[in-house]
């Protein structure tokens, strides 16, 4: 993997473990630890611990266990999101059938980890949300993705769109089919750093936090064509 470490190449991708199984977390925290490009800067064993440390340590990714005492995984992660706002949360799950993770989603996490991934899987899913990117489903955002076209917001002051130019439209199209920065670059033949920059404007523009809400925007304005 040589000098992969991250993709500005510079500092690590600092990581909190927050998970009440004691040999998991530490498990997860060792094998991380030697993950190029990635540095465990903490771990705890509940919600409320987590919260304290994510304050402290200012993670950039924070793992946290979907079922724990003292503070379930959805306080902790709005807590987190609130003390941390740029901290991306990878909920860790047995199951992706659990009802929390939606509301998780919903609550701000980037998205979802099963406990038996194997290290490599973490270690991306890791760079993934760094990078900005979410780690959801296809059946969980149609889920997402529905509830938002059903929600009436009554304030009607935003232009659909506002202003975002033709090329970040498409970016968003792009965005919205699931792809990720590469593949974005690939199809429109542009390097993936101004594929970042677009998304970021996007974002910017429309006062939006994840790739995941722009899309739900996006199909609520009816932006874009989704079978």
């Amino acid at each position: 993997m040589g000098d992969e470490t991250n993709d500005a190449g510079g500092e690590p991708i600092r990581v909190l473990v927050v998970d009440d199984q004691e040999l998991f977390r530490r498990g997860l925290t060792m094998l991380l630890g030697i993950e190029p490009g990635i540095e465990v800067v903490g771990e705890a064993g509940d919600g409320v611990e987590g919260t304290s440390l994510a304050e402290t340590a200012a993670p950039d990714v924070v793992l946290l266990d979907i079922r724990m005492p003292k503070r379930s995984g959805i306080e902790a992660c709005l807590a987190i999101k609130e003390a941390v706002p740029s901290a991306k949360i990878i909920m860790l799950t047995v199951s992706d059938e659990e009802a929390d993770l939606y509301e998780a989603v919903k609550s701000g996490a980037a998205g979802y980890l099963l406990k038996d991934s194997s290290i490599e899987e973490v270690a991306q899913a890791v760079r993934v949300v760094a990078d900005g990117q979410s780690l959801i489903s296809p059946s969980m955002a149609v889920k997402l993705i529905d509830e938002f076209k059903q929600m009436s917001r009554p304030e009607r002051d935003h232009v659909p769109g506002l202003r975002l130019t033709e090329r970040e439209l498409e970016v968003l199209r792009l965005v919205a089919r699931g792809m990720n920065n590469r593949e974005i670059a690939k199809e429109l033949f542009i390097s993936e750093n101004t594929v970042k920059n677009h998304v970021r404007n996007i974002l910017e523009k429309l006062q939006l936090h994840s790739r995941m809400e722009a899309v739900m925007y996006a199909v609520k304005e009816k932006l874009l064509e989704l079978p």
